[in-house]
C-alpha cells in the first residue's frame, strides 16, 4: 500500500509532459512559427519546461529553430508519420480521386471527401478538388467538422442504423453554426430518415451561411459507409434546374467509388445504373 502514491506520481506527470508536447504540435499547427514565449503560453507551462520539450523534439527532428528568427516550426517528418498512417486509406483516396476528379470537371465546383472521426464524432476532409471559380468554397485537409450541419456528416450517418445514430448523436453538442443548422436531435433523425430515402444529404446554410452542399456516402465491401464525397457551392451559383443533373453526377460518382471498393449492394438509389 505504501508505495501506491509513488507509481501514480510519475504517471501524472508523463500524462502532462504528453499533453504539453501535443500542445505544442497543434499551436504549430495553426500558427506555422511561434516564439518560446507564445509556445510555453499555449502549453501552459513555463518557458524552461517549454524550451525542455523543444529541444528534445529538435533533437528527434519533428521540430527545426530559424536561427535567424529564434522561431520553431515543425519538419515533414511529422508528415511523414501521417502519411504512413494513411495506408489503410490509400485505396480508398486511389479510387475516390478517381471519382471525385470526373465530378469535378463536370461541376467546376468545389469536391470534398471525409471520413468520420470514431472518438469525436466529426468529419475529417482528407481530399479535395478545388473549385474551377475564383469565388468558392475552400476548404483545408484535416479540417474537422460537426457531423449534425454538414452533408458530408449527414451522409455518413444517415445509412446507419438508428441506435448507432443516437449513440453518435449523444456524443456531440448539435451547436448552431449557420442561419439554418439543425439543433433538436428529432428533427435531425428525421431528416437523416429523408437522407436515405431520397439518396443522397443535402445542407442549405447549415454549417456557413451563404454554402449549399450535397453529398453521398461511399460503401466498403461490407456495405459499410466509410467516407462520404460532397459537392460544396456558393448559394448565389447554385442552379436550382440542374438540381437533378448535380444528384445523378454525385450518386454515380459515389456508386463507382464504392464499386471500386468492392461494394455490390442497392443502398443507393439510382447510383449504378
Amino acid at each position: 500500500m505504501s508505495d501506491t502514491p509513488s507509481k501514480a506520481e510519475p504517471k501524472s506527470e508523463n500524462v502532462a509532459a504528453v499533453l504539453k508536447v501535443f500542445a505544442v504540435i497543434e499551436a504549430l499547427v495553426e500558427e506555422k512559427r511561434m516564439g518560446l514565449a507564445d509556445l510555453a503560453q499555449r502549453a501552459m507551462t513555463s518557458k524552461t519546461t517549454a524550451h525542455r520539450l523543444l529541444q528534445t523534439m529538435v533533437e528527434l527532428g519533428y521540430v527545426e529553430q530559424d536561427p535567424e528568427t529564434e522561431k520553431y516550426g515543425l519538419t515533414l517528418k511529422l508528415f511523414s508519420l501521417g502519411a504512413r498512417s494513411l495506408t489503410e486509406q490509400t485505396e480508398l483516396l486511389r479510387v475516390a480521386d478517381q471519382a471525385m476528379g470526373k465530378l469535378s470537371r463536370a461541376t467546376g465546383e468545389s469536391i470534398n471527401l471525409g471520413i468520420l472521426d470514431d472518438r469525436d464524432q466529426r468529419v475529417v476532409y482528407i481530399h479535395k478538388y478545388d473549385s474551377a471559380y475564383n469565388l468558392s468554397m475552400k476548404s483545408t485537409l484535416g479540417l474537422r467538422n460537426p457531423l449534425h450541419s454538414t452533408s458530408l456528416g449527414k451522409a455518413l450517418l444517415a445509412w446507419r442504423d438508428d441506435e448507432e445514430i443516437r449513440e453518435r448523436l449523444s456524443k456531440t453538442e448539435l451547436t448552431k453554426r449557420a442561419p439554418r443548422t439543425i439543433t433538436d436531435l428529432e428533427t435531425l433523425i428525421d431528416v437523416l430518415h429523408a437522407t436515405r430515402r431520397q439518396g443522397f444529404a443535402e445542407e442549405v446554410e447549415e454549417s456557413e451561411a451563404g454554402v449549399r452542399c450535397m453529398a453521398i456516402p461511399i460503401f466498403n465491401y461490407m456495405g459499410k459507409p466509410v467516407a462520404a464525397m460532397s459537392i460544396a457551392f456558393p448559394l448565389f451559383r447554385f442552379d436550382e434546374a440542374r438540381r437533378h443533373e448535380y444528384v445523378k453526377l454525385l450518386q454515380h460518382a459515389g456508386a463507382s467509388a464504392s464499386l471500386a471498393l468492392g461494394y455490390s449492394g442497392r443502398e443507393m438509389i439510382g447510383s449504378a445504373e
